[in-house]
C-alpha cells in the first residue's frame, strides 16, 4: 500500500483515480527551502520513507505567474495561507496585463524506505506535471487552493469536476507519469495480468497500480 503523504484529502482523492492501493498518511515533515519544487518534494518524501520505512509518496506543487517571474512558485501554499489566492488575483489584475499568463506545476516525490543492507534512506525519483492556463476572477467551489482562480481552455479548475481536472492537471499529468512507471517496476510481468490477477479493465483504474500511457519521470533527487 502506498502511503500519499498529506493533509490534503482532495490530493489523495486525485491520486485514487491513477492508482488502486494508496491511502493517506498524515506526517509533518520537514519542509526545505528551495527554489524548485523537484528538491523540497524529494527531501520530504525521503525523510517520510526514513521514518515509516514504507513507500511514500509526497508532492509540492505552485502556481508560477509569468508576469511575476514565476511567483508564488515554490511559495504558494505559504503565500496561500498567509495573504490568500483573493491577494494573489487582485495583484495580478493590478500589475498585469491580460492575459495574466500563468502555469501549475507539480513534482510528484517517491521513496521506498531504507536500503535492507544498511541504514541509509533509499534516493526519491521525481515525476512532474505541468499545465498552462491564466489567472482569472474567482469562479468554481470545485477542488483546492488556487483552482478558483486558475483558468484553462475558458473554464477554472475550480469549476471542472474531478475527472474533468484529472485529465489536464498538474497533478494530474504528475501522477500519470508515475502510474506508468510504478507499475513498470513492480508490475513487469504482463503475463499476470493475463492471468487473471488484473481488476477489471473497464474501472477507473485500468489496471492494479494505475498503469497508464505517459511520459516517464523527469529525474531522481538524493539530497537529504
Amino acid at each position: 500500500m502506498l502511503q500519499y503523504v498529506t493533509t490534503n484529502e482532495g490530493k489523495v482523492r486525485e491520486a485514487k483515480a491513477y492508482l488502486d492501493s494508496v491511502e493517506q498518511f498524515e506526517f509533518d515533515y520537514t519542509e526545505i527551502q528551495a527554489d524548485e519544487l523537484g528538491p523540497i518534494a524529494a527531501a520530504g518524501a525521503r525523510e517520510a520513507a526514513r521514518v515509516t520505512n514504507k513507500k511514500v509518496l509526497v508532492d509540492d506543487a505552485g502556481l508560477f505567474i509569468d508576469g511575476f517571474d514565476g511567483f508564488p512558485g515554490p511559495y504558494s501554499a505559504f503565500v496561500e495561507e498567509s495573504v490568500g489566492i483573493d491577494t494573489v488575483q487582485r495583484m495580478a489584475e493590478r500589475e498585469l496585463s491580460p492575459p495574466r499568463t500563468a502555469s501549475f506545476r507539480c513534482a510528484l516525490a517517491f521513496c521506498e524506505g531504507v536500503n535492507t543492507d544498511s541504514t541509509e534512506t533509499k534516493s526519491a525519483h521525481v515525476f512532474t506535471g505541468s499545465v498552462k492556463g491564466k489567472i482569472v476572477s474567482q469562479r468554481g467551489d470545485q477542488g483546492f487552493g488556487y483552482d478558483p482562480i486558475f483558468e484553462v481552455d475558458g473554464h477554472t479548475l475550480a469549476e471542472m469536476t474531478p475527472e474533468e481536472k484529472n485529465t489536464l492537471s498538474h497533478r494530474g499529468r504528475a501522477l500519470e507519469a508515475f502510474s506508468t512507471w510504478f507499475a513498470s517496476e513492480y508490475w513487469p510481468d504482463t503475463n499476470q495480468w493475463e492471468s487473471g490477477t488484473q481488476p477489471n479493465p473497464t474501472s477507473s483504474n485500468a489496471y492494479s497500480w494505475g498503469l497508464l500511457s505517459g511520459p516517464q519521470y523527469s529525474s531522481s533527487w538524493t539530497s537529504a
